[in-house]
This record gives structure tokens, C-alpha cells and sequence, in this order.
């Protein structure tokens, strides 16, 4: 979009954690203001401002998201304001640097356990994961001394099945919602 422009390509304006998103990994997407995709958030925020996420606007939390995070695209929307509410919280320094610890698991888990049928289900899990639970799961694969001997195939069903019995502790689904 014209005139529109981002510094922190890791979290969008709307709430996007775009360092996890599968476009941005695969080199598809430029992020948030670096493509000639049109976007209504981002014409938003040029019309109050160029506000920089979108809490820092007056009118936060707007109609814009009212069922925001109901669907899916590349990336999970589930926790969009919730993060969005988060990085108010502590700071958007520190909100980056906790997405930079996800983003070292996610390519960790990319590169060793990623079978060709696994990165959105890794992005996603990353995503709606905290940081401590990811933190639980790395632990629980490193620790499982007969994962090295199995096959590869079975060695990522593992991984998988630590992820999504950490996600049914809090009824999180690791799909993206599509319409």
C-alpha cells in the first residue's frame, strides 16, 4: 500500500506475529507495508496517524475487531488482540525479543522435524503456544533418548504428539480456522 511503510517486521500492526507466518518464511511475503497488498488496517492507520500498532490508536479497540480473530489465513488470527494486548503490556522491545526465542524454536523445529507436512502445523502451534509451554516441549523432545534412533517419519509424529498434548491442556486446537 502507498505510503505505507514498517519497521518491525516481526508483528504487524493488526496484531500478526509475521516472523512465525509461513509467507514470511518461505520469502512469499515482504510483511506488513513491504508488498502492494491492499490492506483496510493498514489504510487505517494511515488515516489516524501512521500509528504504529494499532493499540497506540484512540479508537483501539475499533469495529475492525469485532470477529477478527474468528478465521484463519497463512497464520493463525486467534490471538491477535490478545498479543496486540500483551506487547502493550510489557513493551514492545520485550514482545520482540520473546518472538525472536519463537522464531529460533520454529526453525529448529523446521529443520529437524519437518517431514513436508508440518510447517503450518509448527507455525501455528509456535503462534498460540507461550513461550514457557514451547520452552516444556523442546525440553520433553530433547529429553526422549530413543528419538535419534527412530525413523525420521516417526521422530516428527513424536514431535507433533508432545505439541498437541500441550495444547489440550488449554483446549487449543493446532489447525488454522478456514471459512
Amino acid at each position: 500500500m502507498k505510503g505505507f511503510q514498517r519497521e518491525n517486521q516481526l508483528f504487524s500492526l493488526c496484531g500478526l506475529n509475521c516472523g512465525l507466518c509461513p509467507m514470511l518464511l518461505g520469502n512469499y511475503c515482504g510483511g506488513c507495508g513491504n508488498g502492494n497488498q491492499s490492506c483496510k488496517i493498514a489504510k487505517c492507520s494511515l488515516e489516524h496517524g501512521k500509528v504504529e500498532y494499532c493499540y497506540e490508536c484512540k479508537k483501539y479497540p475499533c469495529d475492525k475487531y469485532q470477529h477478527i480473530d474468528e478465521y484463519d489465513s497463512f497464520i493463525t488470527h486467534r490471538r491477535r488482540k490478545a498479543d496486540l494486548d500483551k506487547a502493550q503490556s510489557i513493551g514492545m522491545e520485550q514482545y520482540n525479543l520473546e518472538q525472536q526465542e519463537k522464531m529460533r524454536i520454529l526453525s529448529r523445529l523446521l529443520s529437524d522435524y519437518n517431514d513436508g507436512r508440518r510447517k503450518t502445523f509448527f507455525c501455528v502451534a509456535v503462534n498460540l503456544l507461550e513461550l514457557s509451554e514451547l520452552k516444556e516441549a523442546m525440553e520433553q523432545i530433547e529429553a526422549n533418548g530413543e528419538l535419534a534412533s527412530m525413523p525420521f517419519h516417526e521422530q516428527c509424529l513424536f514431535v507433533v504428539e508432545v505439541f498437541q498434548k500441550l495444547a489440550a491442556r488449554r483446549n487449543i486446537e493446532l489447525k488454522l480456522i478456514k471459512k
